[in-house]
């Protein structure tokens, strides 16, 4: 599979060598454009902040991906996500991985059964740590490499740029205002802005002010106060179940809303087949609509689903 750059191939194919197992570049930039950066340029035109890494996993590496190993007669595909699958009965379940501080299956909670039984992840058993002993030991080149990028495709950080380039336009400016709609200054397009935000806001008030909601349809940025970012409910859409086919009644579980996020007790309630709300027992600070949030009972991840809206 065709990766982020040369360095990144090379790097790919110096691995190889150094374990004795074939390499092959495969072109999946069309598939990479169609299902990652065109959803992930979309959703910010839409006021949302995508998690590109979730339809990276389901539709990249565990979608086109195994079909192409299983076209070079691989059955199975491994990659260095630190999580875990575990068997149970006739259900696999995807668990964290071992290492808390690198656990990867919040991006990989939109995984199918059909995925799993041919997902091979060796790294979950092991710590950070163990896995660099490891490699340095067998000589591997990668060994000595730094983390990677939270987003590969945008390594220098400037999403609003490259969201307009995607996109092929420029995202005008508009208005901040407060919850009443009162004009407090100008933004520089609603791509540069998230939920939460404070930094590089530009205006002058008593208090410190934070992205609250980004409405596109009429180009306006609401902030507020600290205090105005929690939210004690939000709806999931796209959902996505591992640990069961569907939820009949509600379920009391443990929530992350982001990847760095620890998870927060919480009801979840079935809205339909594909949709679900989240009430938390307290409210969540800055809930970000196109995020993922992620289900789990203990280390097995329930399921998860975008978030759709958010209720104070």
């Amino acid at each position: 599979m065709r990766l982020c750059g040369n360095e990144d191939a090379g790097d790919a194919r110096a691995v190889t060598e150094a374990l004795g197992i074939p390499f092959h570049i495969i072109d999946a930039e069309k598939h990479f454009q169609r299902h990652v950066i065109t959803p992930f340029a979309e959703a910010y035109r839409a006021g949302r902040t995508p998690n590109p890494c979730v339809d990276c996993n389901r539709l990249l590496k565990f979608g086109h991906f195994i079909r192409l190993a299983g076209e070079l007669g691989y059955p199975s595909v491994a990659t260095g996500h630190y999580a875990r699958v575990e068997r149970d009965g006739g259900r696999l379940w995807l668990k964290k991985g071992l290492d808390p501080s690198k656990d990867q299956s919040y991006v990989l909670y939109s995984l199918t059964q059909q995925q799993l039984a041919r997902a091979f992840f060796p790294l979950g058993g092991l710590m950070k740590s163990q896995v660099l002993e490891i490699a340095a030991e067998r000589g591997v080149p990668a060994a000595r490499k730094g983390e990677s990028q939270d987003i590969c495709f945008v390594p220098d950080g400037d999403y609003a740029g490259f969201i307009e380039r995607a996109a092929g336009e420029a995202f005008p400016s508009g208005r901040f205002v407060d919850a009443n709609g009162n004009t407090l200054g100008e933004h520089r397009g609603i791509v540069r802005y998230t939920v939460g935000q404070r930094r590089g806001l530009g205006l002058a008030h008593s208090e410190p002010l934070y992205v609250k909601e980004i409405h596109p349809e009429d180009n306006t940025v609401v902030v507020g106060t600290a205090d105005t970012l929690f939210s004690r409910t939000l709806t999931l859409q796209d959902v996505n179940l591992i640990a069961l086919d569907r939820l009949d009644a509600t379920l009391r579980a443990k929530v992350k809303i982001r990847y760095r996020h620890a998870e927060q007790p919480a009801v979840i309630t079935p809205l339909g087949s594909a949709a679900l709300r989240v009430d938390f027992d307290e409210p969540q600070r800055a809930v970000t609509p196109g995020q993922a949030a992620v289900i789990y009972d203990g280390d097995v991840v329930v399921g998860g689903g975008t978030i759709l809206e958010t209720k104070e």
